[in-house]
């Protein structure tokens, strides 16, 4: 959301940006949101109160879809305020870009104040998650849902267009699982989608080469489709033909205290020899994951950048013991730090491999870069991410629900050895791909394009 605001207001467009009270303190702790003011004059910032309050307000672990639905319970009358409130530096609001996720919290406001104003829903999530979400009652009415439990996890999903035979039942969103972890249901998340069709517009963080099958079926219930993406790609081409690759403002949207020791670890390393490995703001694991995991890296031999998050494990305080063998090895070939620069990361010479949750903006990015994954998907879009990886795209593997030591050892070396050059072709490909994308000429620089001019004719007609 925060690479588009920028995008637009490179665009100069004017662009408020709201979000709740406590993410944005976060932003301004750790991601010096003020250097996005400064820099871009038609920029604004405002928050509305958070609508959760239990405590935990980053989204880690179970209660990201807490914070969702309160947000999208309670957070219009704050949006209302903000609407209705004049400031003399800032033009009336024409149109509103909102997370679709929130479903219809911002559809009927025009209405309700009696103004005109353009809604366009921005699924943040990845579009090939984005249109199982929405085939949901269909596949309820084909009787491919509900799952019936364990024995049912790898039946394929035959009646989805697009991904016919594509997805098993372990593969679709995590919502749709037996027991499935947290508030959100799959009949929330379904109804919240449908929501998206009142919309006047519909932005995607994907590129047409990526996603050209799944965009295909989307087209045909949408028919104003927006692909921007990679978003933070297109962002970081735009700013260097802007301003210069030198000049470009720099801005971190990061919720945890940057750690750039890492990037002097990693020039002293060789050439694609090291694993990445971050689960993400959101992920959280427990104490015997954690040591699956570390017990497969370590007796995998390869070198390893490890981001350990301070909230990752949940029942840490049991038992911090860590057997000899597994800290000798971390001290020869790893590092453990809290929080990392990703892309930065990324884009490294020395990294040869990407461990990921497969959030959508982390395997963007790997994507961008180059970098092959092996993909353990936490929930919601993150189970289609992985299987799309492995499946669709081929650059990397996927080991979704299963946390072995055996396996995790025997799948970074098959990244970074034995099938290695198989998957840094297909990654490079894509990576080209994506960054033709976002040149002149390319489908997300176009888009874009007409993106800029939709906004300022509907601006002049809601006017």
């Amino acid at each position: 959301m925060l690479k588009l605001a920028e995008l637009l207001a490179l665009h100069h467009l004017h662009v408020t940006f709201i979000n709740t009270h406590s993410i944005h303190n976060r932003l301004t702790r750790y991601g010096d949101i003020q250097s996005l003011s400064a820099s871009y004059p038609t920029l604004h910032f405002n928050t509305i109160a958070d609508c959760y309050s239990h405590g935990n307000h980053t989204g880690s672990g179970d209660t990201s879809g807490d914070i969702i639905l309160s947000t999208a319970l309670h957070a219009k009358p704050l949006l209302r305020n903000i609407l209705l409130a004049q400031s003399p530096e800032i033009p009336k609001v024409t149109c509103i870009i909102q997370d679709g996720i929130l479903g219809s919290l911002s559809n009927d406001l025009a209405s309700e104040l009696g103004i005109r104003i353009t809604i366009i829903h921005f699924r943040t999530s990845s579009p090939c998650c984005f249109w199982p979400y929405f085939w949901l009652p269909n596949l309820f009415k084909t009787n491919e849902l509900p799952i019936r439990g364990d024995e049912d996890m790898d039946r394929i999903i035959t009646n989805m267009p697009g991904m016919e035979n594509l997805l098993r039942c372990r593969d679709l969103p995590s919502f749709c699982r037996p027991g499935a972890k947290g508030n959100m249901s799959i009949d929330w998340v379904s109804f919240q989608t449908q929501q998206s069709l009142a919309a006047d517009a519909l932005i995607l963080n994907t590129f047409e080469e990526l996603d050209r099958l799944v965009l295909s079926q989307i087209r045909l219930h949408f028919p104003k489709v927006y692909t921007l993406g990679p978003l933070h790609h297109h962002l970081n081409v735009r700013k260097a033909e802007t301003n210069g690759a030198n000049d470009a403002p720099s801005f971190r949207s990061s919720f945890f205290e940057v750690d750039r020791s890492c990037m002097a670890w990693l020039d002293a390393q060789a050439q694609g020899s090291v694993l990445y490995v971050s689960f993400g703001t959101s992920t959280i694991v427990t104490r015997e994951e954690l040591m699956e995991f570390w017990h497969g890296l370590v007796d995998s031999k390869k070198r390893f950048l490890w981001v350990m998050r301070p909230d990752l494990v949940v029942g840490r305080e049991n038992d911090d013991r860590i057997p000899e063998e597994v800290e000798e090895g971390t001290k020869e070939r790893g590092l453990m730090v809290e929080w990392a620069p990703q892309e930065e990361v990324l884009a490294h010479k020395a990294i040869g491999g990407f461990l990921t949750h497969s959030g959508w903006n982390s395997t963007l990015e790997s994507l961008v870069a180059g970098v092959p994954m092996i993909c353990w998907p936490y929930f919601a879009d993150q189970q289609v991410n992985s299987r799309f990886v492995s499946e669709v795209w081929k650059v990397g593997l996927d080991m979704k629900d299963v946390c072995d030591r055996d396996v995790v050892e025997k799948m970074v070396n098959d990244l970074m050895v034995h099938r290695r050059d198989e998957f840094l072709k297909s990654a490079q490909a894509m990576a080209m791909l994506a960054h033709q994308s976002v040149s002149p000429g390319g489908s997300s620089h176009s888009s874009m394009q007409d993106l800029i001019h939709y906004i300022k004719s509907v601006s002049k007609e809601n006017n």
